[in-house]
């Protein structure tokens, strides 16, 4: 028995969700998937499926080895791909992890344009705000904003900066009075991001002047997109970032308040990166991606 075809059999049959299917897809006869599925279960010395006249399903045992067999294959896909990542052109799949509103907003529309410049490569993209650790291997590249890396042993490409604007709606300035300086700031509904357990103090600076505020509202998340909705319904002013609330600013559902000072969390950086391993500095999936991010970022 060629074990490895016979784990390719039953990992086909499990995906397809029967013998005939799996033979269809395939282009083999149904009695060879089921010699060969049979033939694998004798020589593990266990029943990997369980099998009815209307579906098969995975046993304990079927479901730990189906899974172990598609690390193997995934891990030979992956093997043949970086070989052949080092050609002219970007070929595989590129595994990335963005940030979820900032993928969302600004990444994802434009996927397409990436894919259909680059036919022979695919994306397994995650959405994530945490700093996943690039290290454990899950991801091939990462788009992180703020502070560059949180690894000496990562590369860290910058591919831009953003800008952070206060904001809030017409209808809660209208409500309240009119800001002339950020210490009044101290007076108002604050919506605060939380990084990690606390919220930092915000930093506003103009020219020479340097505004350090531990500003309070009724109001703190971890999730961006909330603090915006928020603030368009009037609850208070957020610090958020351009790219989320530029639309917003535009239709006049927002306004911006001391625009004329550089706001931010803190001394939190403003910049956009993309990190990976050194290992992947000849990739050309990776590269692809950045140029393509570099072009979409640029001023």
């Amino acid at each position: 028995m060629d074990k490895f075809l016979a784990m390719k059999m039953f990992t086909a049959t499990v995906d397809a969700q029967g013998f005939s299917a799996a033979a269809r897809k395939l282009g083999i006869a149904t009695s060879s998937v089921t010699r060969l599925v049979d033939a694998l279960e004798s020589a593990l010395g266990a029943t990997l499926l369980n099998r009815s006249t209307r579906q098969i399903t995975l046993t304990e045992a079927g479901a730990r080895y189906y899974a172990r067999a598609r690390d193997i294959f995934e891990a030979l896909d992956e093997a043949e791909a970086s070989v052949a990542d080092r050609g002219e052109e970007p070929v595989g799949v590129l595994r990335l992890c963005l940030p979820v509103e900032f993928g969302r907003r600004v990444i994802a529309p434009h996927l397409g344009m990436f894919l259909a410049r680059h036919p022979a490569m695919e994306l397994d993209i995650d959405m994530s705000d945490r700093l996943d650790d690039l290290l454990d291997g899950r991801y091939d590249l990462s788009i992180r904003l703020g502070d560059p890396s949180p690894s000496d042993e990562l590369v860290c490409r910058p591919l831009g900066r953003f800008e952070r604007w206060l904001v809030a709606s017409p209808e809660y300035l209208t409500r309240h009075q009119a800001l002339q300086h950020p210490a009044q700031l101290l007076d108002h509904a604050c919506l605060r991001f939380r990084y990690g357990q606390k919220a930092l103090p915000w930093r506003l600076q103009r020219a020479d002047d340097t505004q350090v505020l531990d500003v309070r509202g009724p109001l703190r998340s971890a999730n961006a997109d909330l603090l915006r909705e928020a603030a368009l319904a009037g609850t208070g002013i957020a610090l958020l970032a351009d790219w989320l609330v530029r639309e917003d600013v535009a239709a006049g559902y927002l306004q911006r308040v001391f625009s004329d000072w550089q706001a931010s969390p803190g001394a939190a950086n403003d910049s956009i990166n993309a990190l990976y391993l050194p290992n992947h500095r000849g990739s050309r999936r990776v590269q692809a991606f950045i140029a393509f991010c570099e072009q979409l970022l640029a001023p």
